[in-house]
């Protein structure tokens, strides 16, 4: 039991957990909904940045984008250029506005904009349809690092971090949630930049090993005591360094770049954020700082998932890491990795950045989520007279909920790919929310019955392509549906409202609120 809990792995997790449980017990101090929902307005943009840059960078970007390298080679690394482009267009298109703006919830921005309850119940709704469909990926990169590395079953990996989570972000709210993003963030880039040094030490540079890999056809040694048939599995490093192999036609790839480029201007944890920020300027600049460390980690996932590669195809790794890459390379490529550059420590430091990367998220669903339950519906359509005390304990209540929740969604998903999964959350998030802060904040001409159409549609027909694709014919059969799903909600929201043609009629008010200068409303 001692030599357990002294390993390496066991150690830094423990500190991780110990760091969130003080932080989270520095700041247990939530007395009103504006305390406990947006961290009372506080943070600058350095911490905010990086919160912003620790929701942002998931397990699927600490795991899922070394992973697809590892799995598909450069078609993987489209994925980290892809989500890469979604953060610049948030920072030009909607993060000052969206703070000039001010809110509690993604939903009050579409309910003050129309002064409409129906339009706020249709985005609770997608808020928690897009969060549920990010946190069940979470929730497995969790429960896969558990398994592989502790021994515990896939149930309690899930039990475990919802449970972590409840505690984490109810009693914490949204100060402790963020502190422990910022704190997160740096642990994760931490672990990425000592694998690169170790990497680099032991003379795994880009160029060699990726002609290493490029030369490579054959069997794989040391891969058969694990491979389903019992033989070597046979590799076509030719094949891995080209392109077109996982998206075979440019539409595919054009759908998944339209998909995951624009999704992330409509993730409801995303935006939330910026309303954290004491000003429109603060806002902006924690934007562009999310996108300079987003940056880095995509360009170092990407180089690990390559070295990942050249370890694997070597056959000299230990039976230990080539078990492991064998039998869960596509998400747990980062940690095996570490394994085999700098043995216990540095895997100990890359599962502490792993619990960090997925309870940052999580953290970030979690309190939007609760958000969109608590603020929107329970105080806007159950009890308005509620008390800013009575508001926090039903923040409070809706995580306990949100648990139950995701964690069923995360025993559905055992077998799926982490990275995957976030890239048809993001394609639901740009059908949805997208076409309506775009158009929301920079056309008058929006109407109520215009949003609630994109809204609607646009979750609806994205939903039918991801889960129903058979019924469809193959023309539009799309790995990644944005290609279709994104023009439907734009044009869904353009057409109703040009029929539609009811325009509130304090739109110039509030065109002005959310494009005016800093100085008229910080």
């Amino acid at each position: 039991m001692i030599e357990t809990i002294l390993e390496p792995k066991m150690l830094l997790t423990i500190a991780l957990m110990g760091t969130i449980v003080y932080i989270t017990y520095l700041t247990k101090k939530n007395t009103t909904a504006s305390d406990f929902f947006v961290g009372g307005r506080s943070f600058g943009w350095f911490t905010n940045g990086s919160a912003i840059g620790g929701d942002y960078l998931s397990a699927a970007t600490f795991l899922g984008i070394a992973g697809l390298t590892f799995q598909l080679g450069y078609d993987g690394a489209y994925y980290a250029f892809c989500f890469s482009i979604g953060l610049t267009l948030l920072a030009i298109f909607v993060a000052g506005p969206l703070r000039r703006f001010g809110a509690f919830t993604v939903a009050d921005f579409l309910a003050y904009r129309f002064h409409s309850r129906r339009a706020r119940l249709a985005a609770v709704i997608v808020v928690l349809a897009i969060s549920g469909f990010y946190a069940a990926p979470q929730l497995l990169g969790a429960a896969q690092i558990l398994s592989m590395f502790f021994g515990t079953s896939y149930e309690f990996g899930i039990i475990f971090t919802c449970v972590v989570m409840i505690f984490y972000v109810g009693i914490g709210g949204m100060k402790g949630t963020t502190i422990n993003q910022a704190l997160e963030l740096w642990i994760r880039l931490g672990a990425f930049i000592v694998m690169l040094v170790a990497a680099m030490y032991g003379g795994l540079h880009y160029d060699k090993i990726l002609a290493a890999i490029n030369s490579f056809n054959g069997p794989i040694t040391g891969t058969s005591p694990y491979a389903l048939d019992g033989s070597d599995i046979n590799f076509d490093g030719a094949a891995w360094t080209g392109t077109g192999f996982y998206f075979p036609t440019f539409w595919q790839t054009i759908s998944m770049t339209i998909g995951l480029a624009l999704g992330t201007i409509g993730l409801p944890h995303i935006l939330l954020r910026f309303y954290t920020n004491p000003s429109a300027k603060a806002a902006r600049k924690s934007a562009l700082m999310a996108i300079g460390i987003a940056s880095t980690f995509f360009l170092l996932a990407v180089f690990l998932g390559v070295v990942g590669r050249a370890i694997f195809i070597s056959g000299s790794a230990s039976e230990e890491v080539m078990r492991d890459l064998v039998l869960g390379g596509n998400n747990m490529v980062i940690p095996t990795t570490a394994l085999a550059l700098g043995g216990d420590w540095l895997l100990g430091l890359v599962i502490a950045g792993a619990f960090a990367a997925i309870f940052s998220n999580l953290s970030g669903l979690f309190i939007t989520s609760s958000g969109a339950l608590a603020h929107d519906l329970y105080a806007s359509f159950m009890k308005k007279d509620i008390t800013q005390k009575q508001r926090v304990v039903a923040g409070k209540v809706a995580i306990v909920i949100l648990g139950i929740l995701y964690g069923g969604l995360g025993l559905l998903v055992k077998d799926a790919s982490i990275g995957h999964l976030v890239a048809l959350a993001f394609t639901v998030a740009a059908s949805t929310f997208t076409p309506i802060f775009i158009l929301g904040i920079w056309w008058r001409g929006m109407t109520e019955k215009g949003a609630i159409a994109g809204l609607v549609i646009g979750l609806v027909v994205s939903m039918w392509m991801i889960f129903l694709p058979g019924t469809l014919p193959s023309f539009l059969q799309f790995k990644i549906p944005g290609i279709v799903t994104v023009p439907v909600g734009f044009l869904s929201v353009i057409i109703v409202s040009l029929l539609d043609r009811k325009v509130p009629a304090d739109v110039n008010d509030f065109m002005k609120r959310v494009h005016s200068k800093e100085s008229e409303t910080a």
